[in-house]
């Protein structure tokens, strides 16, 4: 029988990526939730995209605007996000997103069925650097593609950090 959680403002594991532009607080995991999603908070660096163009084919993404304003492009839409704003990301469709304001973006990503935080977690391992080279593989051990031809040109459009 699955206990009662409660994850308080400072509690659960948190990462930062190489650059420490972006770090993720997990909330819930798969393994916590026997599966079913993961929670993760996201607090991502002013003008910052947070991954290159993907899509996955096992998990659904909802992306809840905490604070902020979060610029998206879902497939050929590119759409604009402030806080109390939730984006659906589903299964197999391409999408990116980044930070399109001046100050933090805060991000509530629910991810279902859960599993794809581990690849956030393996990201942020020291030591942990990839590349357009080495990304694509470890991206397709979590059912992921990347493109990122199709990326740079949305970063230079938005005058992105990536």
């Amino acid at each position: 029988m699955t206990q009662v959680q409660v994850v308080g403002p400072s509690d659960g594991q948190t990462t930062k990526d190489m650059a420490g532009i972006r770090a993720d607080r997990y909330l819930i995991d798969s393994a916590a939730s026997g599966g079913g999603f993961a929670l993760v908070e996201q607090v991502i660096d002013a003008r910052v995209l947070a991954a290159p163009l993907h899509r996955h084919s096992r998990e659904d993404e909802y992306n809840f605007v905490l604070e902020g304003r979060m610029g998206v492009v879902l497939g050929d839409e590119e759409v604009f996000a402030d806080a109390g704003t939730l984006v659906y990301m589903p299964r197999h469709q391409w999408h990116t997103y980044w930070n399109a304001g001046d100050t933090q973006l805060r991000v509530l990503a629910i991810i279902a069925p859960g599993g794809l935080e581990e690849l956030f977690r393996k990201l942020a391992e020291p030591g942990g650097e990839y590349d357009e080279e080495t990304l694509p593989a470890l991206a397709a051990q979590y059912g992921c593609e990347l493109d990122f031809a199709a990326t740079m040109p949305i970063a230079e459009r938005h005058q992105l950090i990536f």
